[in-house]
Formats: structure tokens, sequence, C-alpha cells
């Protein structure tokens, strides 16, 4: 039976630094992935955005890093069996050393399939197939502080156009979500009379998400 959680108690990380590139060599097929990369330096428990040719499920995915070896190291929890043959690719550790505080609320859109239509003369029924999946935005707004360091960093990365590695951890348990992403912060405030002053932020992900159970 699932675990209920609830929107309290949930710390939002961005990405405040990203390390150097390290070249990726190879990836295994298997439960989980190991990545070869000579001299990569990295710890358990690092965080490492992924760019990856080939493999192209990998690509703009931010996985944490464990059972760490002088040129190799596991990408934890992910299980690559069924993915592509690996080309080519980079690791770069992210700090995810910026807090947001200032969320009041939180909407999820997009993530579904654009359907192709695969219908010949011969059927007498429509037949389609899953193509590219939509756009996923997370949309919220936060009470409007234009000093808030949070909200100062986000509209940073939004004037630069820079991809930002997020991690969601949920109070109840301890749950984790990891996606990077692009950030539109305009941070003009918004709202109604005798009442709070708010801004909206939308982050735009690229790739796809990485859970955690903790």
């Amino acid at each position: 039976m699932a675990t209920a959680t609830v929107w309290k108690n949930v710390a939002v990380a961005m990405q405040s630094a990203l390390a150097a590139a390290k070249t990726i060599t190879g990836i295994t097929k298997a439960s989980p992935g190991v990545v070869t990369s000579t001299a990569h330096g990295f710890s358990n428990g690092d965080i490492v955005y992924l760019t990856v040719l080939g493999m192209y499920q990998l690509n703009d995915k931010p996985v944490r890093v464990a059972n760490v070896a002088a040129n190799t190291f596991e990408l934890e929890g992910v299980d690559t069996t069924a993915f592509e043959t690996f080309t080519s690719g980079t690791a770069e550790k992210s700090t995810l050393g910026t807090s947001i505080t200032t969320a009041t609320d939180i909407t999820v859109s997009g993530g579904g399939f654009e359907f192709i239509d695969a219908t010949t003369i011969h059927g007498n029924a429509r037949a389609v197939l899953p193509g590219l999946p939509e756009e996923t935005k997370f949309e919220m707004n936060h009470i409007w502080d234009p000093a808030d360091t949070g909200l100062a960093a986000m509209k940073a990365a939004s004037d630069a156009q820079s991809r930002r590695v997020f991690q969601f951890t949920f109070g109840s348990g301890g749950k984790k979500m990891m996606f990077a992403g692009y950030v539109g912060a305009a941070l003009l405030p918004g709202g109604s009379a005798q009442k709070l002053i708010t801004t909206p932020t939308v982050i735009t992900m690229n790739g796809t998400p990485t859970y955690y159970a903790s």
C-alpha cells in the first residue's frame, strides 16, 4: 500500500555551483548502471548532472553517486539494463546550496505524450503511437521579497537562461525528487487588495526526474 505524502515540510534546493565536467568513457547496462570515468574524484552521495549521447535515457539527468572506486562509480537506483548503448558523455558535480523557502503553492503540468497517427487505409479504427513527451512545468507562487536569497538566485538563473538542478525533499519519510530545468522568474509583484503580495516562477524540466526513497 502506498504511503501518503502531504505538501508540508518540503525542502526545495537549487544548484548553486556546477563543477568542471568529467569525461565518461563507458556506462554498463546493469542495475544499477556503472560509469567509467578516469580519476573522476566523486564521493558517495554526490549528485552529478549527466550529459550523455547514445544512452539517451540518462541525458539531462541528475543522479546520486554510489560505490565509488578510483575510475568508476554507480548510478544509485538507476537500472540501465534496457537502455540504449552508451556513446559518449560527461558528469558534472552539482552543489545544491540554494534553498527556496518562499513558495506558497505549486502546480505541475505536462509530461503527457504527443501521439503520432499511424492509421493505415486498411484499418477500421485509428492507430496511434506515443511520440515525444510534452515538457513538464512546475509553476509556483512565492511570497514576494526581492531581497530573499532563493528568489534572487532564481531570477539570476532566469536572466542568464541557465539550466539548474533542483531537489525536492519531502518531510514525510524524506522522499527525494531530482531534476534539471530552466527557470522563469521576473519577480513581478501580484495579488489583490488586503491580500499577500506574491510573485510567480516556473521551472521547465529537461530530461526526466530521478526519485529516491530517502
